[in-house]
């Protein structure tokens, strides 16, 4: 619990009221405002709660001004260069790097649990041959609680973790076998003699009828992609976690909600949108035009893959997600492609342009993933599945954090009513 360090003096008309300063191990001091309602007869207003910490969290730190990310104290680039995902899973469920005997234990767990349930496949079955794969992902998340029984007690520590462990397992799985469905081609069950990142490209590309190997530079960017999204702090669908899990909701339940949030356009689509704008553009000798629509005030058009809410220098994920697009697209020969053409000079353009320096317009992790995604071969329909799959840990790492809070309660947002006040109903002939 963060350390209570002083006290806040809060005056409104002739009142006045005293609350708690605390101290976070990095980041600003908060002002307490938990029992403000109770005292003082008054809440506060912050739409988007922006300006409001909804839970104390150990887990993953952002410095916006900085450009930094934290997972447990450990920055994301040397995590990158230096880790793989399966040990960022372990370092986020669990607090710690694994030492050697349970990084063994942990993959060989992951890796035994990435089979569903046989009549799953069915479950699929019932979806359109064309829905988007997110809306199948949905739905077959939310269906796992009919199929787990057994790890639904979310009082049960050792349940909660078993549940963990399957959807980290699973996800993959499933967002293939959506994918799979989505292109009218069989399923492809995982290869225990896969790792992560492989095994998921296998399940996505392979068809019975002939061998598929995952060329290593692949892997290992799918590995980074999923690394790197492994966790965001309190963003908009891991609030969506800890809101579901508040009310005692199974871990099922609340990673489908935490998918079905993703899927705004705002939030897990930005690399989607960000290829979409670069197909859009088309070829090189298009881009002035989009530069002076994107520095027009006038003009709705905004550039995608450019600039960050939260990092207010540059995304500390991007310059090593830019290292893995400059492999893959060497591995494939594909530079002569226009609408990598066009990332590129927009690339050059966001970082020797003043207008994108003073406005810190700098290429971000969407920017460079839906470039790797679309050169592997997949459909911007993929990418936020991909998403969703690589978030999940940090989701259910949120959610196991928070049911493991003795101080956690229903969320419960206040509202600034702006409706009509009192007044009595009028019988319809009266009206």
């Amino acid at each position: 619990m963060a350390d209570t360090t002083g006290t806040a003096k809060l005056t409104f008309g002739d009142k006045s009221i005293d609350l708690p300063m605390r101290s976070p191990t990095l980041g600003p001091d908060v002002v307490d405002i938990g029992k403000l309602y109770a005292q003082a007869d008054i809440f506060t207003y912050d739409p988007g709660f922006t300006s409001t910490a909804a839970c104390e969290s150990a887990i993953t730190f952002i410095d916006g001004d900085k450009g930094e990310l934290l997972h447990r104290g450990y920055p994301i680039d040397q995590l990158a260069q230096q880790s793989h995902f399966l040990e960022v899973c372990y370092l986020l469920l669990f607090g710690e790097l694994p030492n050697k005997a349970e990084m063994l234990d942990f993959e060989h767990r992951v890796t035994n649990h990435t089979m569903v349930h046989e009549q799953m496949h069915n479950f699929f079955r019932g979806f359109r041959r064309d829905s988007h794969p997110m809306a199948t992902m949905v739905g077959v998340v939310g269906a796992m609680s009919a199929f787990y029984h057994d790890s639904l007690d979310i009082n049960d520590p050792w349940q909660r973790e078993v549940a963990a462990i399957r959807m980290i397992a699973k996800l993959p799985t499933i967002a293939a076998m959506a994918y799979k469905y989505s292109v009218g081609q069989p399923f492809v069950y995982p290869k225990n003699s896969l790792n992560y990142a492989s095994n998921f490209l296998h399940m996505c590309f392979a068809v019975p009828c002939e061998e598929y190997k995952v060329d290593p530079i692949l892997a290992k960017a799918m590995d980074r992609i999923m690394m790197l999204h492994a966790d965001h702090e309190q963003n908009a669908s891991t609030s969506t976690v800890r809101l579901a899990g508040s009310s005692g909701a199974n871990p099922f339940a609340c990673i489908a909600a935490g998918i079905a949030c993703l899927w705004g356009p705002a939030h897990g689509g930005a690399n989607q949108a960000c290829l979409e704008m670069l197909r859009e553009i088309g070829t090189v000798d298009r881009i002035p035009e989009f530069i002076a629509r994107a520095k027009d005030k006038d003009d709705p058009f905004r550039l995608m893959g450019f600039g960050h809410r939260v990092y207010k220098n540059f995304d500390p994920r991007a310059t090593v997600m830019k290292e893995s697009a400059d492999e893959v697209l060497e591995l494939m020969g594909i530079h002569n492609n226009p609408t990598l053409q066009v990332a590129k000079e927009l690339e050059r353009i966001a970082l020797e342009d003043e207008y994108f320096i003073s406005k810190k317009l700098y290429p971000n992790v969407d920017f460079y993933s839906g470039i790797i995604l679309d050169a592997m071969g997949f459909p911007t329909s993929m990418f936020t599945p991909i998403f969703a799959l690589s978030r999940t840990v940090g989701w259910i790492s949120q959610w196991k954090e928070m049911i493991g809070d003795p101080t956690q309660k229903i969320g419960r947002p206040r509202q600034l009513y702006i409706g009509e006040p009192y007044r009595d109903y009028v019988p319809v002939d009266k009206r």
